[in-house]
């Protein structure tokens, strides 16, 4: 099997039973945390034997981190790569009517708390992350936490990165890429919203080719909007467009919406979402051909702009 350079594993859908989406099926089986459990470490095994070998996970994704340090318990494979983020708790307790499902805190104690679990997945942990870096939580100014950071980056050997969210995410990439500490730049990998219909951060993609960790790509399936469905309509050209390739290319809008990500940046990490075997194999299929320059002229036209995208994607579901 060789591996997937272009694709990683994230893991948000296999650690907690509800995230912000459209869902594509719906599923009206009572829920069971064992059975998910099940499903989450058979998801981690199908990805790794179709050749996936990167996985970013989060304690705020339910019990995704514990899933995969127990998965990597299995493994002696030092191809493997893991990225884990700090910074949100999981409250919902798999409850799908919970009106709260996580907790934003970037506080010292709460970095210093999340790294005593996340630091066993050393030594597969390669990229540690500020879990949606934004100016309202003054985590970018918090000089103890940067310092901290700092001080895991040198003792641990890792990278040390964040990730954006929201229609501000380009000004938080730029700070981010300014801070230094001790003369050393402190952030060294990006983990950005970036798909056909949310473009912003393509301005940063030379910078962000010089980084010495990945630039990673969240939502490249813009949260399921890119999936042809009827409650888009303004979106209907670009759905025709995407069937149109998908049919050309014999894959499913998924794997276009996610090669046009991997032939924007050819050096950048794209999350699959995949909760189930046959969705990871679709979105694989990215990995086997190549759009036309002037296909992806023809995708970039249907960008929209930061306020329009974040609007449309708060108005998504918890589903």
């Amino acid at each position: 099997m060789i591996n997937s350079k272009h694709i990683g594993l994230g893991t948000a859908a296999i650690g907690r039973p509800l995230y912000i989406n459209i869902k594509q099926d719906a599923n009206t089986e009572p829920f069971s945390l064992s059975t998910f459990k099940e499903k989450g470490m058979e998801v981690l095994e199908d990805a790794y034997n179709k050749g996936i070998r990167y996985f970013d996970t989060s304690p705020g994704y339910g019990i995704a981190e514990e899933l995969l340090l127990q998965w990597l318990k299995t493994k002696n494979d030092p191809s493997i790569q893991v990225s884990t983020k700090w910074g949100y708790t999981y409250v919902a307790n798999f409850n799908p009517n919970a009106t709260q499902h996580e907790v934003k805190e970037h506080s010292l104690s709460k970095l210093n708390e999340q790294w005593e679990f996340s630091k066993a997945l050393l030594p597969y942990l390669k990229v540690y992350q500020i879990h949606s870096a934004t100016f309202d939580t003054g985590v970018l100014e918090n000089v103890e936490v940067l310092n901290r950071l700092h001080e895991l980056k040198q003792e641990h050997n890792i990278i040390i990165g964040l990730t954006t969210t929201g229609a501000n995410q380009t000004e938080v990439l730029e700070k981010g890429l300014s801070i230094q500490i001790e003369n050393d730049p402190l952030f060294q990998s990006f983990q950005c919203t970036y798909n056909v219909l949310d473009q912003s951060v393509f301005k940063y993609s030379e910078v962000l080719k010089s980084l010495k960790g990945p630039f990673i790509i969240k939502e490249a399936l813009a949260n399921g909007r890119l999936i042809p469905n009827k409650n888009f309509p303004q979106y209907l050209n670009l759905y025709d467009l995407m069937n149109h390739l998908a049919k050309k290319y014999n894959v499913g809008a998924d794997a276009i919406a996610l090669r046009y990500c991997i032939d924007i940046f050819p050096d950048a990490l794209v999350l699959s979402g995949a909760n189930n075997g046959v969705h990871l194999a679709a979105n694989l299929k990215a990995d086997q051909f190549s759009l036309t320059n002037s296909e992806i002229e023809e995708l970039s036209t249907f960008g929209i702009s930061n306020n329009n995208y974040w609007k449309e994607r708060k108005a998504l579901a918890w589903n």
